[in-house]
């Protein structure tokens, strides 16, 4: 009775976990992480989890980031690892960035072989000269969490799953008696001679390999552990050091370090695992990272994936992609429905956890902490993403948003300059792009209810970073109210994103009823207009004596005060006060026809030829939607008193600069922003200025969609007669009151309810 009793207790869980995965639809058959990743996307295409620490993805090629002792333009476009217009494959790596403009990673490159030992890559005309191997995109298939691909050359079918710390390979070889796996040790992305600073490798036993890989790169001072199990023993396993001469080499000359060797240490190394293999025989590999050690490594290994099959991992992490991808049911075409869960899936890739499993990680102060009551992250592109990703975050992903906060909280409680982060990944700020912006987000989440921390420290934490005077031309910021074109390349940009930045701290400051601060950060924020020049109607760079720059040209992206942009687009950067702008501009007619102008216009192609992260793809008109700072631009057209035109623009935009194709997005997706816009925007509404409880309302392009938020409600939209001509709204309604400023509200959202949409083919003006 009673092993009958358990077996019925047992049987009534199983059924209710049925009943409950039942609930989801299965959402992931509308991910193709080939999106992106043919000319600019700059996205992967392999496994990772949402959110995850590994991103197991194949490398088209072994671009350096140096040729000649300069910069070598061509290994920009490898910030992913993988370009979809390559022929030949290299190997696997474990650690990728989606969608950036600037690259590291690529840790523990990982090539299965057959036939003669080559340890050097070769090259894409002639991979038979190395390792790397031709590959057809007939043989490919990428899905959320799954990659698969043949490889021609050595016949072997390779796959890959992950698990959040964990990537797994499955590599099904031919019969052979030469069949080999190589761990390069020496590969990386934007690699360059003098990266390695120091590998270490540990034999455990014949199925077992530890160690660690120290670089220096965009992070300065960046290792990681790692961890890796083969399913079957080894016949004999090697190395090779290409260190080069050294002067000092110690007393381990004493041994033949080559073969069959258990410790071995350099900083650049090659090692490689031989096995006899049968026809169809699969040989899988299981690698861990960790940030703290190797003993983390073999517990993140064995805890996540233990004694599961690579078919089980890769169910499990299908799971969590689908479970993630159901936060938002939409209904539309099935072109729309690979644009938009492609779009959450590239949301949902990075930030990542920057975590081992026992809550470990490593500080910016390179000492081991421990995530107390949240998970800590890294990863962190604020520049693109404060700008839609992370309020999509607050709605959506509340919780997680919150701990991202707690992480760079817990950024600039460890770091020695007391800043938030600009751009972190690893332990490291990379400095890269202006602005400080993580006030923002932080801000973002404070007033949205978002964050459970002391949201004073987070003030605090936020004003200490608006001060570091000696940063990126803050004292002259200051001082004066902008920063002299003489003091520094990026000077408007710098001085419109710190007074964005400063409005975001000035709405934290009243929230918390810090009026003081509110008035100073206030003030600070209309700082934009030092650098307007109302005789050119544009912002211009300007001295320090006070007069605006000469030699100025309002198309050009190049010496012109501005980074990644040019003044047409920049000159609309006051997300924070759009009336202001208005005025400044001449006007709401005025300004309206100027926003025509922009969407009009031709930008030649010599007006951004030395920026790389615009091309013609991501323009319209001279809109640069494949960069960020114009994001919220189309919008304006709602203060101009011209809302008619948001709607036409955004439509056109979601349009022309998203496909369901391997070259689909007209730019870098940064890490999920572009994702992003296209996400909210195609909701119908849209962020203009986080720190705010407002949205813009746009035009929505989807029939249907129910947010089903974290608190327990939905919230559903509507679009009535939604159609690609029928892209005008008519009239909005907010639980059947009708909505006539064109804002939404973030509490609106979360208190759940119905939002309705009348379309139409005519402009309602």
């Amino acid at each position: 009775m009673k092993n009958t009793a358990t077996f019925a207790v047992i049987l009534l869980l199983l059924l209710g976990h049925y009943s409950k995965a039942q609930q989801f639809e299965k959402l992931i058959q509308y991910v193709n992480p080939l999106i992106g990743t043919e000319k600019m996307g700059h996205t992967y295409p392999g496994a990772t989890v949402p959110f995850g620490a590994v991103q197991l993805s194949p490398e088209t090629d072994t671009v350096s980031y140096e040729l000649n002792g300069k910069y070598n333009g061509e290994v920009y476009k490898y910030c992913a690892g993988y370009r979809y217009e390559d022929k030949t494959i290299v190997g696997f790596s474990s650690t990728h960035f989606s969608g950036t403009g600037h690259s590291d990673l690529g840790d523990f490159l990982i090539m299965p072989t057959v036939g003669k030992l080559q340890l050097n890559p070769g090259t894409a005309s002639n991979p038979e000269n190395g390792y790397r191997s031709r590959f057809s995109h007939q043989n490919e298939k990428a899905e959320a969490g799954y990659y698969k691909v043949k490889l021609d050359d050595h016949n072997i079918l390779a796959e890959l799953t992950a698990s959040r710390r964990t990537g797994v390979h499955r590599y099904t070889f031919p019969k052979s008696d030469q069949a080999h796996i190589i761990l390069d040790l020496t590969a990386g992305i934007y690699n360059y001679g003098g990266k390695n600073v120091w590998t270490y490798v540990r034999v455990e036993n014949d199925g077992t390999v530890t160690g660690y890989r120290q670089t220096n790169g965009w992070a300065r001072t960046r290792t990681v552990y790692f961890a890796m199990k083969f399913s079957k023993p080894f016949k004999s396993y090697g190395q090779k050091n290409f260190d080069g001469p050294q002067v000092y080499k110690g007393f381990w000359r004493k041994f033949d370090q080559n073969k069959n060797f258990p410790e071995i240490a350099g900083k650049n190394l090659k090692m490689y695992f031989d096995f006899d293999t049968q026809e169809n025989e699969a040989v899988e590999v299981r690698l861990a990272i960790s940030p703290v050690s190797q003993v983390n490594a073999l517990e993140n290994l064995e805890k996540e994936t233990g004694n599961l099959s690579f078919d089980q991992i890769k169910v499990k992490t299908q799971e969590s992609w689908n479970k993630e991808l159901n936060k938002i049911i939409i209904k539309g075409s099935e072109t729309e429905k690979t644009n938009f869960y492609t779009a959450m899936y590239h949301t949902f890739i990075s930030p990542t956890t920057y975590m081992d499993i026992n809550g470990e990680y490593k500080g910016l102060d390179q000492n081991i902490h421990k995530a107390e009551g949240f998970t800590n992250y890294t990863t962190f592109s604020i520049w693109d993403t404060y700008r839609a990703l992370h309020p999509f975050f607050n709605i959506i992903q509340p919780k997680r948003n919150n701990d991202m906060v707690k992480s760079m909280m817990a950024h600039y409680d460890q770091f020695s300059m007391k800043m938030l982060p600009i751009w972190s990944h690893y332990a490291n700020d990379n400095w890269c792009m202006s602005g400080y912006h993580s006030v923002s987000v932080a801000a973002d989440a404070v007033i949205k209810g978002n964050y459970n921390g002391d949201p004073k420290e987070v003030l605090e934490a936020c004003i200490a970073t608006a001060n570091k005077r000696d940063y990126e031309g803050i004292g002259y910021y200051i001082d004066m109210g902008y920063i002299p074109a003489e003091k520094n390349g990026t000077s408007v940009s710098n001085t419109l994103e710190y007074a964005y930045d400063d409005w975001a701290i000035a709405q934290l400051a009243k929230h918390l009823g810090e009026t003081e601060i509110y008035n100073q950060f206030l003030k600070r924020s209309e700082n934009w207009k030092n650098n307007f020049d109302p005789k050119a109607g544009f912002m211009r760079p300007r001295l320090a004596d006070g007069s605006f720059k000469k030699d100025f040209d309002v198309l050009s992206t190049h010496g012109q005060g501005f980074i990644e942009g040019n003044s047409w687009n920049y000159s609309f950067f006051v997300p924070q006060n759009p009336d202001g702008l208005i005025q400044m501009m001449g006007g709401k007619k005025k300004f309206a026809s100027k926003l025509d102008e922009l969407f009009t216009m031709h930008l030649p192609d010599e007006f951004f030829a030395d920026t790389e992260d615009i091309t013609r793809e991501g323009i319209i008109g001279g809109y640069v939607h494949g960069n960020e700072p114009a994001h919220h631009v189309a919008y304006f057209y709602n203060w101009a008193g011209q809302p008619w035109k948001t709607q036409a623009q955004i439509r056109r935009i979601l349009e022309m600069q998203y496909k369901a194709t391997p070259d689909g997005l007209g730019g870098n997706d940064d890490a999920g922003q572009m994702s992003a816009w296209y996400i909210l925007s195609s909701l119908g509404f849209y962020p203009v200025a986080p720190g705010s409880e407002d949205y813009a309302i746009g035009s929505p392009a989807v029939d249907h969609a129910v947010l089903n938020l974290e608190n327990g409600k939905t919230f559903e939209i509507e679009a009535v007669n939604q159609s690609p001509k029928n892209v005008y709204v008519e009239k909005i309604l907010l639980n059947g009151k009708e909505i006539k400023n064109f804002t939404l509200k973030h509490s609106e959202i979360l208190a759940g309810g119905k939002l309705t949409f009348y379309m139409s083919a005519k402009a309602k003006k």
